[in-house]
Order: C-alpha cells, then sequence, then structure tokens
C-alpha cells in the first residue's frame, strides 16, 4: 500500500511521500467559496511543477457552524487527531460566538495540538493599493507566540464567585492592594513561561538563518509588565547566546514604539518574535500596510514535533457568503506557505509569480480592484481559474 501520510524524524524534519494526504477544513461563511478556490490553484501548481509525480489527496475534517449543525459539536475530536496524525494541515474561518457561548476555535486547536508558532509573513505585491507612500518597504516575518499570554484564557467574570475569591487571594494572601474596584473587577492572568518564550524565539532565530536575514527584533512592553514580557525579552537574548552563540543580529523594542517604527522605516525589521497579544495587533497592523488581511496568509506550527496548520488570517464575511465576491488570496498564500513547508518550492513559487503578474495588471477580486488604476474585479472562482491559467504556463 502507498504511504501517504507525512513522518517525521527526531528532530521534527518531515518526510514527504510524492502522492500526500492532506486534512483541510472548509470553514464557514465563505469558507466554500475560497477552499477549492485555494485547492484549484495548488492542484494546478502541483501539476505544472511535478506532473503526475506528486499530488495532494484532499481529506475533509469537520469543524464550525457546518460541524455544530451536523454532528452537534463545533469541533469534533476526530477533527484534531487528523491534523495530529497526518501533521499538515490547512484550514478555512470559523464561526466564533462572540461573548458567552464557545471559546474560539482556532484557539482550542493551537493549544490542543501545541502550535506554539503563529507564523505571518508580510509582503506588498506590485499593483495592490496602500495606505502608506512606500508598502514595498514592508517585508517582515511575525513569529506570534501562540499558547501562552492571553490565549491562556485564564480569566473570571466580574461579580463571579471566582473573581471574588481570586481577589481574596491577591489581598489576603499576596499583599496586593493595587485593585481600584476590587468589587466589579473581571480578572485575567497572563502566564510567560521561559520553556514557552525560548522555543519560540529559537524558531524565529533558525528562520532567519535558514532566509538570510539573520535578525530578529523581540518586541515587547518589559519597561511595564517587568517579569512577563521582560521575562520574555531576557530569556530571548539567553536563546541567542546558548542555541546560536550570539550569531543572531538580535535587538528588541518596545511595542508601541514598535508600531510606530514599523509605519515610518519598515525597512529596518525582518524578523519579529514577540507575544501573543503584541503579535495580534502587530500582524494585522503590518497587513494593512500592504493592503490586508486580504492577502496575508498565516500558520500555526510546532517545529518542534513537525506539525502545522495553514488557515486563512480573516474571518467569515456572512454579508457576502455566497455571492462569488469572496477574496481567496489570504488562504491561496497559505496554501503557497504549506507547500514551502512541504518542500514543495517550485510549485509555491508559481503562484507567488502569478499572483504578482494578476495584480501587475490589475486583476483582482473586487474588494482589492475597486482601488487599482485600470483594476479589473474577478469573482471568486473567475479569479481561481485565472490564477489557475496563469500557475499553468
Amino acid at each position: 500500500m502507498t504511504q501517504t501520510k507525512i513522518q517525521i524524524l527526531a528532530d521534527g524534519k518531515l518526510i514527504v511521500p510524492n502522492q500526500v494526504e492532506v486534512p483541510f477544513i472548509t470553514g464557514d461563511g465563505i469558507g466554500p467559496e475560497i477552499m477549492p478556490a485555494m485547492q484549484q490553484v495548488v492542484d494546478a501548481a502541483v501539476k505544472a511543477s511535478f506532473g503526475n509525480e506528486r499530488q495532494i489527496i484532499w481529506k475533509e475534517v469537520a469543524a464550525g457552524q457546518h460541524a455544530y449543525d451536523t454532528l452537534g459539536t463545533y469541533l469534533p475530536n476526530e477533527t484534531p487527531k487528523a491534523f495530529a496524525d497526518y501533521h499538515v494541515g490547512i484550514k478555512g474561518p470559523l464561526t466564533t460566538p462572540v461573548g458567552g457561548g464557545i471559546r474560539s476555535l482556532n484557539v482550542a486547536m493551537r493549544q490542543g495540538l501545541d502550535l506554539y508558532v503563529c507564523l505571518r509573513p508580510v509582503r506588498w505585491f506590485k499593483g495592490i493599493e496602500s495606505p502608506v507612500k512606500h508598502p514595498e518597504r514592508v517585508n517582515m516575518v511575525v513569529f506570534r507566540e501562540n499558547t501562552e499570554d492571553i490565549y491562556a484564557g485564564i480569566e473570571w467574570k466580574a461579580n463571579s464567585r471566582e473573581a471574588r475569591l481570586f481577589y481574596e487571594f491577591l489581598h489576603d494572601e499576596m499583599g496586593v492592594t493595587k485593585v481600584r474596584f476590587p468589587e466589579t473587577s473581571a480578572f485575567g492572568v497572563k502566564p510567560v513561561s521561559a520553556e514557552g518564550s525560548k522555543r519560540l524565539v529559537k524558531a524565529a532565530c533558525q528562520y532567519a538563518i535558514n532566509n538570510g536575514t539573520n535578525h530578529v527584533t523581540l518586541v515587547h512592553k518589559g519597561n511595564i509588565m517587568k517579569f512577563t514580557e521582560g521575562g520574555f525579552k531576557a530569556w530571548g537574548y539567553e536563546v541567542n547566546d546558548d542555541a546560536f552563540e550570539g550569531k543572531v543580529r538580535m535587538d528588541d523594542c518596545i511595542c508601541d514604539a514598535f508600531l510606530q517604527n514599523a509605519l515610518l522605516k519598515p525597512e529596518a525589521y525582518d524578523v519579529i518574535a514577540t507575544m501573543n497579544l503584541n503579535g495580534d495587533y502587530i500582524s494585522d497592523m503590518l497587513a494593512a500596510q500592504v493592503g490586508g488581511i486580504g492577502i496575508s496568509p498565516g500558520a500555526n506550527i510546532n517545529y518542534e514535533a513537525g506539525r502545522a496548520v495553514f488557515e486563512a488570517t480573516h474571518g467569515t464575511a456572512p454579508d457576502i457568503a455566497g455571492t462569488n465576491q469572496a477574496n481567496p488570496c489570504s488562504l491561496i498564500l497559505s496554501g503557497v506557505m504549506m507547500l514551502e513547508h512541504l518542500g514543495w518550492n517550485d510549485a509555491a513559487e508559481r503562484i507567488t509569480h502569478s499572483l504578482e503578474q494578476l495584480f501587475a495588471n490589475g486583476y483582482a477580486t473586487a474588494d482589492l480592484a475597486r482601488f487599482m488604476q485600470n483594476g479589473h474585479a474577478l469573482g471568486t472562482k473567475e479569479f481561481a481559474n485565472a490564477l489557475s491559467e496563469c500557475v499553468a504556463k
């Protein structure tokens, strides 16, 4: 029987069979439109690059609203198990109610699979309109810690029994007197560990070395949160000294200063390593400089276990679902990242080059084309067809 599962070596490196099964979650809202578009383009690139020698065998698994409607659960146990067993997967956007109800499905999968790196590369494509004068100067990769900080989800609602007990512990056992309105305060805990910080920074440093930049910036708020964010900074420098013998050019920046600097002199930065909340702001702010999250890919990776889930970085966009208007580029570019992760670089480069050609000639979905000079708006299916044809040449 032909082996279709990726094998993982002890050092986390992948052995990828030529016929490889990849689990995917279609997603909610515009998911049923952008997922087939991504698969069409990726399949075309693999075919053009490798002929019949290599193929992705798409294996659908359930999550989100569709899973709840059909199976009675938003995240069936089989879904994270499939991503763990097959090591590499991809997913569309998933519905998560705001406020009460389920916690984020994205967070649940990241924590359950220990995908400690949220990887967000940000670059500009010629032809895409931007709110800044020189978007071509933005070329960064953000390593955002994915399992600690606020994503740990340790918090208690105001006026709850748990909030009262937590405050009593702070006040009576720890001598904390700085809670201004204890009777009506909600509380959250921000865990930051040496292990979690170091493995993130180690991955960022290795990426910088492998990709020739050799430059990592630690972004933090250690001037105020001295033991959590300050700890992250200190542990980051330790990683460079201990694991890389100081060979990585490492610096650091206070997060609010970084947000300003990234607008004024983005060319000063290459690889960013940061904690969870900072990374959330930074990655979306950088994406806005190059055209928005509609063309910003993302991945959640455990480099030590060789496990990765690639994803669209935007939401479900229910207002345009089913109208053939959705922009599939975030998911397509996440597919490019997936191909690179598999080592199928020729196919990845074909897609990137073809996107550059289409955008330079003004072809895009309506959300991007309306801002382009001589923009030609295409529907989701039509854009996927045009990109697939370009990839196949």
